[in-house]
């Protein structure tokens, strides 16, 4: 019995939910024990540090991940040689070129007054190259849907993370740089571990075909506007926080969107597998089972939500102390928590109708949209600060352009196959009450053969 349960564990859903979620644990280990060794300001600044950097990633990662999962997933060896080493380089391309663009502020670093920027022109150039091989590893083992292989890589790369700080906190080394030595290391481990396993298979480099390159750069100009301004749409409440109230209002802002990973966590894995079936659906000119997969997918997200959220707003000042430590309560934290539980009701919507319209192949409508939340997101930004003069009006701001992007993706998809936005909810509820029955169901079945 033991063995069929692990056998059932043992699919692509379960090791992408587990390898997000094992990530955002650790992910929320880290950020609690920084808030502990660091002020309130040091982790602003590193919050800052990282989301610009993420940021600037985008180009790479935007340019290059759905466009090689599309061209690479279910091709035959030659073709996916190709298809990888045309990607390696682009990516490559990308990186020698934001690296160059970085060389000449080295030399005005020390004109640079704002912590957070003076630490992102100091290292973005050489990070962007130490992070290289794990973002080609983690695009080809989800191309390969060998999540067993990302959650191995995502262990390692947070593993050796905390490892690091743990040492500089017991040998009293801890300060912003050494954090930013332990953060490279956190990607230079596994990606040795790519590169000594083959798993990129950096050879294929040779294989690289300029018909190909010209495929992955086609399809990726519309796909990186997109991520790259989704991306901004994000950091950009982090920038205007910065620097119109601070690095210490930054960190508490981010301290309660950190805990939004219990959301995000279901999303990103199952917008994960349910892309392969969105598209082998578009691929077969299925187009109501396109739109079926993604209500059932949304809808039933949006139900277990629901309950997530109620036990979120109730138990968010504890859900503060337990990551941020004492020195975040009775700040805005939970209360920016808060808001943004009630807001994520509508984040399963955004996500899988941005995703369908991927997958039809309407990159552009999707590129636009971001372009509209982004502008609407920052002129929001700015007059939330101004009323409130703190960080509840840039998370109240957040509702204006998710309700933006979920009536554009509405409207695009409902020009591709007409549908009511409310069967997504009642699809979702469905769906639900079906694997409520269906695990009742198994349990039944289960316990009666073990009585008798």
């Amino acid at each position: 019995m033991l063995n069929k349960f692990i056998q059932k564990l043992n699919n692509k859903h379960f090791l992408s939910l587990a390898g997000n979620g094992i990530m955002a644990i650790l992910s929320m280990i880290t950020i609690a024990i920084l808030c502990r060794v660091i002020s309130i300001a040091a982790f602003g600044t590193w919050v800052f540090f990282q989301s610009t950097l993420l940021l600037i990633d985008t180009f790479r990662s935007g340019f290059l991940t759905t466009a090689f999962i599309k061209f690479y997933a279910g091709s035959s060896r030659e073709r996916s040689d190709d298809v990888l080493g045309s990607t390696w380089f682009i990516a490559i391309a990308i990186t020698l070129v934001i690296s160059l663009l970085n060389f000449p502020a080295l030399f005005f670093i020390h004109t640079i007054k704002d912590p957070g920027l003076h630490l992102f022109f100091q290292w973005f150039g050489i990070s962007f190259w130490v992070m290289l091989p794990y973002f080609i590893g983690t695009c080809v083992v989800q191309a390969e849907q060998r999540f067993d292989r990302l959650l191995l890589l995502r262990l390692i790369n947070q593993g050796v993370f905390i490892i690091c700080i743990l040492a500089l906190i017991f040998t009293k080394r801890i300060s912003l740089e050494t954090v930013l030595y332990a953060y490279l290391a956190s990607f230079a481990v596994p990606g040795i571990f790519l590169l000594i396993n083959k798993w990129v298979r950096i050879h294929t480099f040779q294989k690289r075909t300029s018909a190909t390159i010209k495929e992955l750069y086609h399809f990726g100009k519309f796909s990186v506007g997109t991520t790259f301004s989704a991306n901004l749409f994000r950091t950009s409440d982090s920038f205007i926080i910065n620097f119109l109230l601070g690095p210490a209002a930054l960190a508490i802002y981010n301290i309660g969107q950190r805990l939004m990973e219990i959301v995000e966590i279901p999303l990103r894995s199952f917008a994960a597998t349910g892309m392969p079936e969105l598209a082998a659906a578009y691929n077969q000119d299925k187009r109501q089972e396109v739109i079926d997969i993604m209500k059932k997918y949304a809808g039933m997200l949006t139900m277990v939500l629901i309950p997530a959220g109620i036990i979120a707003v109730i138990f968010a000042d504890l859900a503060i102390g337990i990551i941020g430590g004492g020195k975040y309560l009775g700040t805005e934290a939970a209360n920016v928590f808060r808001l943004f539980m009630t807001f994520a009701l509508l984040y399963p919507c955004d996500r899988f109708l941005a995703l369908t319209i991927d997958v039809i192949h309407q990159p552009k409508i999707n590129f636009i949209k971001v372009l509209v939340m982004l502008a609407a997101n920052i002129i929001f930004d700015l007059l939330g600060v101004a009323v409130f003069k703190n960080i509840y009006g840039v998370a109240l701001a957040t509702v204006v352009p998710t309700i933006i992007g979920v009536a554009v993706g509405y409207w695009a998809l409902n020009r591709y196959m007409p549908f009511k936005f409310t069967s997504i909810f009642s699809t979702g509820y469905k769906e639900t009450l079906a694997l409520i029955e269906n695990g009742k169901k198994q349990f039944r079945l289960k316990y009666k053969s073990t009585t008798t």
